[in-house]
């Protein structure tokens, strides 16, 4: 049966291609159509990075290809990256094509492995999944064919940490969300692998993946995969938290989870989380005279429309600490039937006295409808994407765009993670809902 989705938030397997870009000096090869790149990149992609956009090398698959086969020119193109482009590693990722054709991709790879050439591979037909599902799959694989080769030492750091978070580009604020993760647990004492932007030791960092004492995934499901593939090969051990931490109260939270896991003196947590605490609320105290004396102009309730790693945590935030109450949730994110229970259990608890109603789907079509039927009599928030423009001018509603397409939005180190996340918000919120007073 035909399935029609509306406005998409994430690419298909291929949509991969935008990891690589986030690794400091990596660039992907593509083995596929022309049109692939250009596509993920104006759904996912702001900005090039190193070797991004239409920098990145392909082998352009045309019908001659798909009659005798395209790894001579997949040779080519790989030889051509090689002689012009500097990298530390290469990344060869297939399109459909190659991969309804056949080619032998691992094959041809593996010739330039065995020269010792920093290169790996991985078969990400768009039709085999979609880009949270191959992320995974290309850690893994850079961890199996590159990582294992090369980091001859793999005997255990005390105190070093591998984050797995938020994916790159398909979440925009993935570089600034890192940084704050890195800084708050460099502030608890640990050493911290973030592995994507400018913030990490690029290609020499992978290599120290397997010394670390403990693994970080905050994602609702995407990346779990990888710290499981990493506790298999190397018996790392892993913590996961479901959601993104936004504010004071999950952040300190999280630290403290951090803390206990990975036996950190509780002296050394709680007074960094004594001076961020005071930080961070003696700015919600500067607010609170507005936020009372404004409150009947300000949304009373919001609806998401995210991925359900932000659709947690937001929610989480806006209701326990800024009194922002739920609305319908809608995760968007095509999340496995397999983790879908934790992520309702999540929402159902969201705090002491109250539960949310989530609904997991891709559809916009259908979300959008689902929100215009609610009878919306005061005035609400929407957390989601620029798809979501014209609906909210229609509901005379606030929007703050969170997930891609953002194309309203030019996004720098800006993130949402945390204690400066929190107040991130606050200040973005609030800037569009005055906006609308001029």
């Amino acid at each position: 049966m035909l399935k029609i989705i509306e406005q998409p938030r994430y690419s298909c397997a291929l949509g991969v291609q935008q990891t690589v870009v986030a690794i400091e000096r990596a660039i992907p090869i593509l083995h596929s159509g022309p049109g692939c790149c250009s596509k993920i990149t104006g759904i996912i992609g702001q900005g090039d990075g190193y070797a991004g956009g239409n920098s990145i090398p392909c082998s352009n698959i045309s019908e001659s290809e798909v009659i005798y086969g395209g790894e001579e020119k997949l040779r080519g193109v790989i030889n051509g990256s090689f002689e012009v482009m500097d990298a530390d590693l290469f990344v060869v990722l297939t399109g459909c094509t190659a991969d309804i054709v056949g080619d032998d991709v691992k094959r041809v790879t593996g010739e330039y492995q065995v020269q010792g050439k920093p290169i790996v591979f991985v078969e990400t037909g768009g039709f085999k999944s979609n880009n949270y599902v191959s992320h995974e799959a290309v850690v893994n694989a850079i961890v199996d064919q590159y990582v294992e080769k090369y980091a001859a030492d793999k005997s255990i750091i005390k105190g070093l940490v591998n984050v797995f978070a938020t994916l790159p580009y398909q979440d925009p604020f993935w570089n600034g969300n890192l940084e704050e993760i890195k800084r708050v647990l460099e502030g608890i004492g640990l050493k911290v692998n973030v592995l994507f932007g400018p913030g990490s030791g690029g290609v020499s960092e992978w290599l120290t993946v397997p010394k670390a004492q403990f693994n970080i995934v905050l994602s609702a499901w995407a990346g779990l995969g990888i710290v499981k593939h990493l506790e298999d090969k190397y018996g790392t051990p892993y913590l996961h938290i479901p959601y993104l931490p936004v504010g004071g109260i999950e952040t300190s939270k999280f630290l403290r989870l951090v803390g206990g896991f990975g036996k950190i003196d509780p002296g050394i947590i709680e007074n960094f989380i004594q001076r961020e605490e005071k930080k961070f609320y003696a700015h919600i105290e500067r607010m609170a005279d507005f936020l009372l004396e404004f409150k009947y102009g300000l949304p009373r309730k919001f609806y998401s429309i995210l991925d359900a790693s932000y659709s947690i945590g937001i929610s989480k935030y806006l209701l326990n600490e800024l009194g922002i109450i739920p609305a319908k949730q809608f995760i968007i994110d095509n999340t496995p039937e397999e983790y879908q229970a934790l992520i309702k259990e999540q929402f159902r608890q969201i705090s002491e006295y109250r539960s949310a109603d989530v609904f997991f789907e891709i559809n916009a079509g259908a979300v959008h409808e689902q929100i215009r039927q609610d009878n919306i009599k005061n005035r609400v928030l929407i957390l989601g994407s620029c798809w979501e423009s014209n609906l909210a001018k229609e509901l005379k509603a606030d929007l703050l765009i969170l997930s891609v397409p953002v194309t309203f939005r030019l996004v720098l180190d800006c993130g949402y993670f945390g204690y400066k996340g929190g107040l991130r918000i606050i200040e973005d919120i609030y800037d569009r809902v005055l906006e609308t007073y001029r």
